[in-house]
C-alpha cells in the first residue's frame, strides 16, 4: 500500500516535534556545559584561593622570622649592653680596690723601722737567689742611706746562711715616684731582680685577680671548668 503524503498540518506537527526534539537536546547539551563550567570554575578557584593563601601564609611566615631575628638582635644587644656595663662596675671597682691597696703599699716606705726591715728581707732573699761574689742594689734616691744599711745586714745574714761574703753597691737610680723597694742585679749583669713595691703589687693583683673576682662578684656563670 502506497504511503500517503502528509497534509500541511501533518508536516507542521512533524517539524514541531523536531524542533522540540532539538531544543530538548540543546538544553541537556547546555546544562552539561553549564556544569562542567561550574565544576572547572570552582576548581580554578580553589586553584587561585589556595595559591594566595600560601603566598600570604609564606610572607607572613618570613616576616615572623623576620620579627624573631630582630627580637633576639634586640634582645642580645641589651644584653651585651648590660653585661659590659656590669663588667665595666666591676672593673671600677677592682681598680678602687688595687687604688687603695697603691696607697697602703706607699705608707710602708714612711715608717723607717718596717721599711728597712723589708728591704734587708728583700735584699736576703735576692743574694740568695743571685749566688754571685758581688751585686748592685738599686733603690730611690731618698732611699740611699737605709737601703744601705739593710744590704749590709742582709750580706751578714746571707753569710750566716750560705757562708759566703758579698760584695755590694747600692744606687740611687730609681725614680722618687715609685712606692719603694729594690732592684737587684748580679755581678756578671746576667741576673736581674725586681723587688720594688710596684713591682711586688703589680704580680699579686696580677695572682690573687682571679680569687679577688670571686670573693667580691661569686663565680662566673658562664665558666663552667675551674682548675
Amino acid at each position: 500500500m502506497a504511503s500517503r503524503a502528509m497534509n500541511d498540518d501533518e508536516v507542521l506537527n512533524e517539524m514541531n516535534k523536531m524542533v522540540a526534539f532539538i531544543k530538548q537536546e540543546a538544553m541537556e547539551k547546555a546544562r552539561e556545559i553549564r556544569v562542567k563550567a561550574d565544576e572547572e570554575f570552582a576548581i580554578e578557584k580553589a586553584k587561585l584561593v589556595k595559591q594566595e593563601q600560601q603566598a600570604i601564609d609564606a610572607q607572613y611566615e618570613k616576616k615572623r622570622k623576620g620579627a624573631e631575628v630582630a627580637q633576639k638582635i634586640a634582645q642580645s644587644t641589651l644584653t651585651n649592653k648590660s653585661r659590659l656595663k656590669l663588667l665595666h662596675r666591676r672593673e671600677e671597682h677592682l681598680q678602687a680596690l688595687f687604688s687603695s691597696s697603691r696607697d697602703a703599699v706607699s705608707t710602708l716606705a714612711k715608717d723607717d723601722g718596717r721599711y728597712e726591715q723589708f728591704l734587708e728581707a728583700v735584699i736576703v732573699q735576692g743574694y740568695l737567689q743571685v749566688m754571685e761574689p758581688s751585686v748592685t742594689v738599686h733603690t730611690r734616691k731618698r732611699d740611699v742611706a737605709v737601703a744601705k744599711q739593710a744590704a749590709e745586714n742582709a750580706a751578714q745574714t746571707y753569710k750566716e746562711l750560705s757562708g759566703l761574703v758579698m760584695a755590694f753597691e747600692v744606687e740611687g737610680s730609681l725614680s722618687d715616684d715609685g712606692a719603694g723597694g729594690i732592684k737587684l742585679v748580679s755581678g756578671s749583669r746576667r741576673i736581674t731582680l725586681d723587688n720594688t713595691l710596684d713591682e711586688r703589687l703589680r704580680l699579686l693583683e696580677d695572682r690573687m685577680l682571679p680569687e679577688i673576682r670571686m670573693d667580691l662578684f661569686g663565680p662566673n656563670a658562664n665558666r663552667k671548668f675551674y682548675t
